[in-house]
């Protein structure tokens, strides 16, 4: 919304300033991060209070969380919050991309409201329906899909890029928008099934974000992609400053978040922030480039899909307990040992990620 003060400047002025997409994303990360600290106490005394017991803890989790019991979950409000209120702030709301993403975002987050809120109520883990919740994931990522393909550029609609082989396009067709689904619908569950530990899943989101953030920049640039050899994908740029947001209040939340935490994201965040890069993947052409920087999330569910399908096949489990995370519990690491080596790991992936951009 901010942009449109450019309509006052003369090109040498303070104004000018909020023509610059970095100008704004670092605005937007300055709002979220306020908006955390102030509001992110309010609100949990708030959930405290209408909650009551908190979150059900799993009966079959590992014994030290039973200590958790009482924490109040939907936290991820606060970031939905800071992440909506400083895009629409710094973000040209002219943009179709910055649209879909945050129609990702929201959507995604209502469903995780209503889960969360089941949870809660029910005083049970069950939650909404698995069924229901992935039908509803899917229809929100195959809009996002069809949005995404409609603002790309002709040569690139319909077609998966890659990584490293930059010449290369394989064309789906209308096929696409199941590929598509499938990336932002992975992505979401994904991250939810890492959300397991305080601090966890956020500090690897906000590590994804960054990166998909300076990518959106660079393939939104003509000069860029033509010295980094990557494809034009025009206002994409523009997502640099959501990332922002998500990033400041990413760290809003974990300031309340952090072991022990005195609020849980819940499944209102981790599936929003989840789809949310998805949907930046997609729009930058960029889903293969998403497995390697998300590459936690990725092993995070693979563990849960290994042992679920081993289990059915011979009755033993390949881990003591998935997602992963729970087997380094069961092993007897320390849980804030566990959630610093994820995320040296995410760091690591992120810049291999970035380096892809390179590559020639």
């Amino acid at each position: 919304m901010l942009f449109w003060l450019t309509e006052f400047s003369d090109g040498g002025d303070a104004f000018n300033l909020f023509r610059y997409i970095t100008f704004r994303a670092g605005g937007a990360f300055l709002t979220a991060l306020i908006f955390g600290f102030l509001f992110g106490r309010p609100l949990i005394n708030v959930l405290r209070k209408r909650q009551g017991k908190g979150q059900p803890i799993r009966d079959d989790g590992p014994e030290g969380h039973i200590v958790k019991a009482g924490t109040p979950t939907m936290g991820g409000l606060l970031i939905i919050g800071a992440l909506v209120t400083s895009t629409l702030l710094w973000a040209r709301l002219d943009n179709a991309f910055v649209w879909m993403v945050l129609f990702v975002t929201v959507a995604y987050a209502a469903i995780g409201f209503a889960d969360d809120y089941a949870k809660v109520s029910k005083q049970n883990t069950a939650g909404l329906s698995g069924k229901l919740r992935l039908l509803l994931g899917f229809i929100i990522a195959g809009i996002a899909g069809f949005w995404a393909s409609v603002y790309h550029p002709e040569e690139l609609t319909y077609s998966v890029a890659f990584p490293i082989f930059k010449d290369t396009l394989l064309y789906l067709s209308y096929m696409f928008i199941p590929f598509a689904m499938i990336v932002i619908v992975g992505a979401a569950n994904a991250v939810n099934l890492t959300d397991g530990l305080d601090g966890l899943a956020i500090m690897p989101v906000m590590i994804a974000a960054s990166t998909l953030g300076v990518i959106a920049y660079a393939v939104g640039r003509v000069d860029f992609t033509e010295y980094l050899d990557v494809h034009y994908v025009p206002g994409t740029g523009e997502i640099l400053v959501f990332a922002a947001g998500v990033v400041g209040g990413g760290l809003g939340f974990l300031w309340y978040n952090a072991p022990p935490a005195a609020v849980f994201m819940g499944d209102t965040g981790s599936l929003a922030l989840g789809g949310a890069l998805g949907a930046i993947a997609v729009a930058t052409k960029h889903e293969i480039v998403l497995a390697i920087v998300g590459g936690l999330f990725v092993v995070e569910a693979l563990s849960v899909i290994i042992q679920v399908l081993y289990f059915k096949r011979t009755g033993k489990r390949v881990f003591l307990m998935a997602p992963i995370h729970h087997h380094y519990e069961k092993k007897g690491w320390a849980e804030p040992t566990i959630v610093i080596r994820f995320w040296i790991i995410s760091l690591i992936l992120a810049i291999i990620g970035l380096a892809t951009l390179k590559v020639r």
